[in-house]
């Protein structure tokens, strides 16, 4: 990964951009979670009023920024190339990256409550898979979704997850500790 230049990546599929972010998007990141307020909250934590500030944003933005550089997460936003880079309608991260004998990461993903079902997420990690294991070279993704979330099930199984086990009262969404479903995607 040396030698990446992580602020002018992009990746491209067929419809989308896949974008590293600056501080510089911070509206349009703001933008996209106050748009998602609403269809957000039943599959995250509970965000305090401060997170839909703009520098509330450009921080996370400049934080999440050091991490990507340091290697410890990767995090692209996704663009319909219709639209050009003015109005994002999701992301995908890969976070806790650990390399040496481990080489795995936690992915996420959230789209855009009015793109749902257009393919868009599928489409989008589809590349972010291929880079995590062609050009991160990591042997592992885990994936952990709520059992109720039957689209985001839907999505990993097609791109070959598969099913490790129950998670109990894996993580706090919505103010209460959920189960979650172990999703994994190994690099043979």
């Amino acid at each position: 990964m040396d030698g990446l230049n992580f602020r002018e990546l992009s990746l491209d599929t067929d419809r989308l951009v896949l974008k590293v972010l600056d501080e510089n998007f911070a509206d349009v990141i703001l933008d996209y979670f106050k748009r998602n307020m609403e269809f957000l909250k039943e599959w995250e934590p509970v965000k305090d009023p401060e997170f839909y500030t703009l520098p509330y944003q450009q921080e996370v933005v400049h934080e999440e920024m050091s991490r990507i550089m340091k290697g410890g997460t990767f995090r692209v936003w996704l663009f319909k190339k219709s639209d050009g880079l003015s109005r994002t309608i999701g992301s995908i991260a890969l976070n806790n990256i650990v390399y040496g004998a481990f080489l795995s990461c936690h992915l996420g993903y959230r789209l855009d409550g009015e793109e749902v079902n257009q393919g868009y997420m599928t489409e989008a990690l589809e590349k972010v898979i291929e880079f995590a294991f062609k050009t991160m070279g990591l042997h592992r993704i885990e994936a952990n979704i709520l059992p109720r979330n039957l689209r985001s099930m839907r999505v990993v199984e097609k791109l070959g997850f598969y099913n490790e086990g129950l998670a109990k009262k894996y993580l706090r969404i919505n103010g209460k500790w959920e189960d979650h479903i172990h999703m994994v995607l190994l690099n043979d």
